[in-house]
């Protein structure tokens, strides 16, 4: 080893460090660079009460506070939503979990980040007058529309299985929320199971139509689905999603009356309709074991029936990124992996 050997090692390992310095200074640095070039967030977003969180995060600026771009469209129905993230025209979408179920059988190219509410009185079933029902039970032989592949279809016929009726003595039909009404007055069909606000407004516009009993058969969850080609590159901005939809539902919480106004402005619907819904949804975010554990009983369920292909359900840990939430309110997190 000459005299010179050790001052250059030393040399060496001061560059090292301060290369090193400069990548822990730097890098936060260049990532807001890229989250605020990059283009915004599109968020293909459900129009329902379900969806309260995110208008009022738009509407209160807590979007905007974290330094978020976001690009939301206004869809009706989950099925919908999540069919655009897959199809590549958003990134984000707002869907209940019988609609993660359903499509994890044809894709794996989407994750849950975040369910942020829960009910089981969303969905309903909805009476014709003059239709012979007034029971489950009586629902037998009777042709019933409902969206296949969503919420809606799973708690019609977990409802009939409860109630000892033969899904397969009903005749389902497939129809879009925004043409129920219609054919439930006509007489198209005799009931309709769809989730808010389709049963409040086909009881507006269908003279007679009632709703059939809370059973209590089913509580969803609507949860935030992400592509899963943004994440890791947008994590920064899915943190800051969740921090603002966390922030909006403290302010439900703490503020019902000023939420309550915020929703019957975004969805154009009368107070009666608001104070109707209300006490139906908990709003809370979280990641809870029992997501996974629904996901499975209705993927066993969707088997059994021939509602998909395929002899296995998929894992659904791979449908669960978790990272985001837990850098917001980590105590929310209870899956087990």
């Amino acid at each position: 080893m000459t005299a010179n050997q050790p001052n250059n090692i030393a040399k060496i390992r001061n560059i090292q460090r301060i290369i090193t310095l400069l990548i822990i200074v730097l890098l936060p640095l260049i990532r807001a660079h890229i989250a605020s070039s990059a283009e915004p967030l599109r968020v293909s977003l459900s129009q329902t009460p379900l969806s309260l969180p995110f208008y009022i995060a738009e509407s209160q600026g807590y979007f905007a506070a974290e330094g978020l771009k976001l690009k939301i469209s206004d869809v009706i129905g989950g099925h919908r939503t999540l069919q655009n993230v897959l199809e590549g025209t958003a990134d984000l979408a707002t869907s209940s979990e019988a609609v993660v179920m359903f499509t994890s059988f044809k894709s794996s190219e989407f994750a849950i980040i975040g369910s942020f509410v829960s009910s089981d009185n969303d969905v309903k079933v909805v009476i014709r007058d003059g239709a012979g029902i007034n029971h489950a039970k009586q629902l037998a032989g009777k042709k019933v529309g409902t969206v296949s592949g969503s919420a809606s279809h799973y708690y019609l016929e977990t409802l009939l299985v409860l109630n000892g009726v033969d899904p397969k003595s009903v005749k389902i039909s497939n129809l879009q929320p925004e043409d129920m009404a219609k054919a439930l007055k006509n007489g198209d069909v005799d009931a309709i199971a769809i989730w808010e606000p389709f049963p409040f407004k086909a009881l507006k516009d269908v003279p007679g139509a009632k709703i059939l009993a809370k059973s209590g058969a089913y509580r969803l969850t609507f949860n935030l689905l992400v592509h899963k080609k943004i994440i890791g590159v947008r994590e920064d901005e899915l943190v800051k999603l969740l921090r603002a939809l966390d922030r909006a539902e403290q302010f439900i919480n703490t503020q019902p009356q000023k939420a309550k106004a915020i929703l019957l402005d975004r969805l154009k619907l009368d107070q009666s309709f608001v104070d109707w819904i209300w006490p139906s949804y908990n709003y809370r975010l979280t990641l809870d074991q029992s997501l996974l554990t629904t996901l499975e009983g209705e993927a066993r369920w969707a088997r059994q029936e021939g509602l998909v292909k395929g002899n296995k359900s998929p894992n659904y840990l791979n449908f669960i990124h978790a990272d985001p939430l837990r850098k917001v309110r980590p105590a929310a997190i209870s899956i087990i992996r």
